[in-house]
């Protein structure tokens, strides 16, 4: 049993600790920004290749500081035919549709459009590599999208089970206006969320969930309606500083969110593993998040790597979600 499964066992169970938090190093960028997703290179020389990107991977499946690594299939194919994850505890996953919001190509405008489902990845295909995929949805509180969206969620759950896939849910924000006022916004994502998995019987319902921090007040709602049946996991979204990052996870966990799936907080750190060893740290109260920003700082100068930015910089919270909290 891989530590992914020990540690839902866990929460499923009552027993869970800080020391169980689930964090998954989310590298499956390159479904939806192309080219630029292995992130630029420090030096400004351009973009990192695939290759570089792939080492990444591998960097932080050897570190064992993460219980998944989320890829698209391509690089799975790669990874678990080089035997990547052979014996270790880190599960792969695969990133299993690929919704026309998350395109994020440079100079295009699909994310300012309404989501409209969408796969790449073949199913059986991905099953060859492993038994665990992320689904994603988006809603927009529009009746017709959403109804081809569930729609779309319900053929690929049917699919899944046909195939032996396990998966966890995706649910992102509305990614267009939908005249819900922003402090609103948690208890519509929340009701969605709820009333999408109502009609799911278990055989056929998400590990857990990955979804927008919407503040305290929306995520313990959330957290607190099932927390046996329906673990919550917060998404990173932007890169922000070294504060954001370490204030999202530990107010997440504080809060009853079990898992962090964070891609470019991870991926565009000029120090990937120290970062996610501080976020164990913050999440298991050795360090506060301020202190954790002071550390990680220390650890860059200690390996001469050059900062991003400032130290006084790094530590200011620039997310407003994390500043109410």
């Amino acid at each position: 049993m891989k530590r992914l499964d020990e540690n839902l066992a866990k929460v499923r169970d009552g027993s869970y600790t800080p020391a169980d938090f689930i964090i998954a190093d989310a590298k499956d960028a390159d479904m939806g920004f192309g080219r630029g997703a292995p992130g630029p290179r420090p030096d400004g020389s351009g973009l990192k290749t695939r290759a570089e990107y792939l080492d990444a991977m591998r960097t932080m499946v050897a570190s064992d500081l993460v219980d998944v690594m989320l890829m698209s299939a391509s690089s799975a194919e790669t990874l678990v035919r080089d035997g990547v994850f052979d014996g270790g505890p880190v599960t792969p996953a695969i990133r299993l549709n690929d919704t026309t919001d998350i395109w994020g190509m440079r100079h295009g405008v699909y994310k300012n459009q309404p989501s409209r489902p969408f796969a790449t990845a073949r199913l059986e295909r991905a099953r060859e590599l492993t038994d665990l995929g992320l689904y994603s949805v988006t809603f927009t509180n529009d009746a017709e999208r959403d109804a081809r969206s569930l729609e779309g969620y319900a053929a690929f759950r049917e699919a899944a089970d046909a195939v032996g896939m396990r998966h966890f849910l995706e649910v992102f924000n509305p990614n267009v206006e939908i005249h819900v006022a922003t402090e609103e916004l948690g208890d519509y994502v929340n009701d969605c969320i709820v009333r999408a998995l109502a009609g799911v019987t278990a055989a056929d319902r998400p590990l857990f969930l990955k979804a927008v921090y919407n503040g305290p007040r929306a995520l313990e709602e959330l957290t607190s309606y099932d927390p046996a049946g329906l673990i919550i996991g917060i998404l990173g979204g932007s890169a922000g500083t070294t504060r954001d990052t370490l204030e999202l996870v530990g107010q997440a966990e504080r809060h009853g969110a079990r898992v962090a799936l964070f891609g470019r907080k991870i991926n565009l750190a000029e120090a990937p593993t120290a970062l996610v060893a501080l976020m164990r740290k913050v999440v298991q109260g050795d360090v506060s998040a301020e202190e954790g920003v002071r550390a990680y700082h220390g650890e860059l100068q200690s390996a001469g790597i050059a900062p991003q930015r400032p130290l006084e910089d790094d530590l200011e919270i620039t997310e407003e979600v994390l500043k109410d909290a």
